[in-house]
């Protein structure tokens, strides 16, 4: 992530975003890292990170985010929040974000269009990435810390 322009932000965006999902989902990341390193999407595409995304509502880059296309790209399998310390659900931060950028114009239809065509392909590609995942058995090498906390290597 470049510098941030503070004249460019929204320092209540957290707070929107937190209230239309109904609760405080956002607040209490810390920014460990565990949803991107088990995240399906991110073996797919190099540029997803659910832990900058977050990063990003919190310092309240909200044009930014919500033109971004990274934002398309959650395929909602959850993962996330299985493995998340605070227990914050990426998937309806996800899903809050989309609702917000077709709300508030930042999206064309064009786009919108795109991406259907994409999200099936995007689907299956999670969907087999998750089963190599579940195949290891979740005792992969992993760097996470988080994970090595809570997983045995054989």
């Amino acid at each position: 992530m470049n510098s941030v322009d503070i004249k460019n932000t929204d320092s209540n965006f957290k707070d929107v975003v937190a209230a239309k999902i109904g609760l405080e989902a956002i607040k209490p990341c810390y920014t460990c890292g565990s949803c991107t390193g088990v995240c399906p999407a991110r073996e797919v595409v190099d540029d997803f990170d659910p832990r900058r995304l977050i990063h990003m509502i919190v310092l309240g880059m909200k044009k930014e985010i919500l033109t971004s296309d990274l934002i398309w790209f959650c395929c909602f399998c959850n993962s996330c929040y299985y493995i998340c310390p605070q227990g914050i659900k990426f998937s309806r931060v996800a899903k809050e974000l989309q609702k917000m950028a077709i709300d508030e114009g930042y999206v064309k239809e064009d786009f919108l269009k795109e991406m259907e065509e994409i999200n099936s392909h995007l689907q299956d590609l999670c969907r087999r990435t998750m089963f190599k995942k579940v195949k290891q058995g979740f005792w992969g090498p992993h760097k996470m810390p988080c994970w090595q906390n809570t997983t045995k290597v054989k």
